[in-house]
């Protein structure tokens, strides 16, 4: 009886021809689970979000530590609140700014104390009476006994607050508060009108700049009381500056209150108008709308066909992670922060992005949006040309319209290298390609900077490469990881060199891609740290790790030997021909997993022997298998780290997140494929994980892959062919999916070995 009530309620209202299709519209969305990544140390948040979108409306559970790096730890009990903008995936923390908490009773806003993770009007919580779908966000929060929803537009949210009957409700806006305990060196705050507040503040932390400016109007009117001395955390400590509005009204039983905020870099006019450009009425379910609609049109690029819903909604899940960043930093009126922290009148139309993690996401993030979304990527590449114009060089990892110069390598390179050489040059190419040239060498001069920055964002590292041919391990930290990234950036520059016909450069920067030689030790057959004398490094150990204190970046020389994306070939030399190479290979996935010293980095995670799925150095390993001939060893690898190293599950990432990179792996290689080097548009096939895919190309093309005969036991290819061709090698071009067609596998359970 139910399901006739429906039909005929469908067809009613909409006829029955519309109810037919939209039975036949997948809701991508159902598909998702933002909670995946919220526990272990994936680092990512659950909260009400729209794809690249400049607000991210969230609940924050804690405050210090590395697993407060987006605010939110799926084994907290308690909310602090919800802030509105948050970083996904990432290693280091900031912003949790414009805290805003809903209350009943008296508003405690006393000190807990500087270790404390909660704030004295925190709420407890239990998940199953939370809701988390892209685009929207609710909970109930069981000391107030009021229910919290969340949604937003590209830069604004609003919220909608169910009371119980109080003559003590209200909300605590929280201005001062941030995670990590951010230094708030500017902070202005003011109440316009009866329902209407607005601040200004700059905090010092991972970016050293970094303004956020906000506006809130409120549905009910209010009275408050502001809190604006300086306070201590501890007892006798020092006084900390203070920016609390505590809001006041009464409600009635289930009375709703709604809450529009918007943000802005620019300035508190900058955050009101994107409040009314984007959300003029008081129309939450409107608004939540919208967001659905955003996310099943982001989602919609790609179409999975499998009878594992685990597996359906882990791919799902790490499509919408790719879509929560870079984000929007351009305001509805076209101005935003530029990298000399002024504020520009751009173009709406040509909007500017932050949150560039490219020491992570050049790897599969950036070449996976040249498959869905290229224009969104010139977009990105065209704000890279942009900070550079303004700051004086293309970002290392760029946050909030600022240098942080976190991480090594100049990526920026890598980026615009693999979109230029695969056909995608809406970018002005001849100041792109002179941006890559003045990132490679060592000159500090022109960077707008904080002086602290300068040595990380133009490290020595560049000027020991290009002056004596390598960096010695007694000149500049990080030394064999840096060079490792600099002989490949180099070769992306000399790719596009040749492309240009700039000749002189195409050989300069093509005899820097050969770097990495320098750096293999024959005798223990990794790559090894070699002084300003040219003697190696010792002591020497293989699985020895200090954390961002050695000569790797958050890994080992187990790691680290095999990072010469562009030269293959020339690494299979290195270790004796191709014998050697496999030998090698072998046992980095059988090697004893442990770790040598006292400060290892936490970032070697998700162990296959010395092999760390859970970071970026080894996400192009199991792929090198297809370059000496043993692709049933790719097959196997990828399947095992698809199978065992990803769940539909708060700890189902083997690492943090990271912008999208982590996803982004899964995404390709569940595919079937995946890009070892990006400047070089080949892709490397491995394990298709599901029965059919089908890519939703520009102009209405599709790419399909087909996995005949699969399942979990069937994880070897048996046959290949891409439209209707057999395949000979485990390698296809970027134009084959260009020009659209199938890529089809017979699968089975022996490995096919020639």
């Amino acid at each position: 009886m139910k399901l006739i009530t429906t039909l005929l309620g469908c067809s009613l209202l909409l006829g029955a021809a519309s109810c037919s299709q939209m039975s036949s519209s997948p809701d991508y969305t159902t598909y998702v689970n933002p909670l995946i990544g919220t526990g272990g140390h994936g680092h990512t948040f659950p909260g009400a979000i729209v794809p690249n979108g400049m607000i991210q409306p969230s609940p924050d559970t804690r405050i210090y530590q590395w697993d407060a790096c987006s605010g939110y730890y799926y084994a907290d009990s308690t909310i602090n609140g919800f802030s509105h903008t948050h970083l996904s995936g990432t290693g280091c923390g900031d912003y949790g700014d414009v805290l805003l908490m809903p209350t009943v009773g008296k508003q405690e806003t006393h000190s807990m104390g500087s270790e404390s993770q909660q704030m004295a009007y925190a709420s407890g919580f239990s998940h199953a009476n939370e809701v988390a779908v892209p685009g929207y966000y609710s909970v109930l929060l069981d000391r107030y006994g009021v229910k919290a929803e969340l949604t937003a537009t590209k830069r604004a949210a609003i919220h909608r607050y169910t009371f119980p009957e109080s003559k003590e409700a209200g909300f605590i806006l929280d201005f001062d508060y941030s995670l990590q305990r951010q230094k708030n060196e500017e902070m202005e705050i003011e109440v316009i009108s009866d329902t209407e507040i607005r601040g200004h503040k700059k905090t010092v932390y991972w970016a050293f700049d970094q303004y956020i400016n906000f506006y809130a109007k409120f549905s009910k009117p209010f009275t408050y009381t502001l809190l604006t001395d300086s306070v201590a955390l501890d007892k006798g400590g020092k006084l900390l500056p203070t920016a609390k509005v505590l809001l006041h009204f009464n409600t009635k039983a289930g009375e709703e209150v709604l809450v529009k905020v918007g943000i802005s870099a620019v300035d508190m006019e900058g955050a009101k108008g994107n409040v009314e450009a984007e959300i003029p009425e008081w129309d939450f379910e409107g608004v939540r709308k919208q967001a659905k609609e955003s996310w099943n049109e982001y989602l919609s690029k790609i179409d999975v066909e499998t009878a594992d819903k685990d597996q359906k909604t882990m791919f799902y899940t790490a499509l919408y992670h790719t879509g929560v960043q870079p984000n929007l930093f351009t305001d509805a009126d076209g101005r935003y922060l530029g990298m000399d922290l002024k504020a520009h009148q751009g173009d709406v139309n040509e909007p500017m992005y932050t949150i560039f993690s490219l020491w992570d996401t050049f790897r599969a993030y950036h070449p996976l949006m040249t498959i869905i979304d290229p224009d969104l990527n010139e977009a990105f590449i065209r704000s890279l040309i942009q900070k550079q114009r303004e700051g004086g060089v293309l970002p290392m990892w760029e946050l909030a319209g600022n240098y942080t110069g976190t991480m090594i390598g100049y990526h920026a390179v890598s980026v615009i290298a693999d979109a230029y050489m695969k056909g995608y040059r809406n970018f002005d190419v001849d100041e792109a390609y002179k941006a890559c040239l003045r990132v490679a060498e060592y000159d500090t001069t022109g960077i707008k900077c904080p002086p602290l920055v300068l040595p990380h964002l133009m490290p020595q590292a560049k000027y020991w490469k290009n002056k004596i041919g390598y960096v010695p391990c007694d000149k500049d930290n990080e030394a064999v990881a840096k060079a490792l990234e600099y002989a490949y950036n180099d070769w992306c520059i000399a790719a596009m060199a040749d492309s240009l016909g700039d000749i002189p450069n195409r050989d300069k920067y093509m005899k820097f891609a050969e770097g990495y030689k320098t750096y293999f030790d024959p005798s223990t057959r990794f790559m090894r740290g070699l002084d300003s004398k040219g003697a190696w490094r010792t002591p020497f150990s293989p699985r020895a790790s200090t954390h961002r204190n050695d000569d790797y970046c958050e890994g080992t020389a187990w790691q680290w030997t095999w990072f010469v994306p562009h030269q293959v070939d020339g690494l299979v030399q290195l270790m004796g021909g191709r014998e050697g190479f496999i030998s090698k290979l072998d046992s980095l996935f059988t090697a004893d997993s442990a770790l040598e010293g006292d400060a290892t980095s936490a970032d070697i995670s998700g162990l296959i022997g010395q092999y760390a799925h859970g970071n970026e150095p080894s996400h192009h390993i199991t792929h090198l298998y297809n370059y000496v001939d043993q692709p049933w060893k790719t097959q196997q690898l990828v399947d095992s780290v698809l199978q065992t190293l990803y769940f539909n599950d708060p700890n189902g990432l083997s690492g943090n997140e990271d912008c999208g990179q982590m996803s982004a792996w899964y995404i390709l290689n569940a595919m079937g494929f995946y890009q070892v080097c990006p400047g070089k548009p080949m892709y490397s096939i491995g394990r298709p994980l599901f029965d059919k895919v089908t890519v939703n190309l520009k102009g209405g093309k599709k790419f399909t892959v087909i996995a005949k005969n699969n399942s979990r036991a069937h994880k070897y290819i048996q046959s290949m062919t891409l439209n209707g061709k057999p395949l000979e090698t485990p390698f296809f071009t970027h134009q084959d999916i260009v020009n659209g067609g199938t890529l089809e596998f017979v699968m089975g359970a022996t490995p096919i070995k020639k």
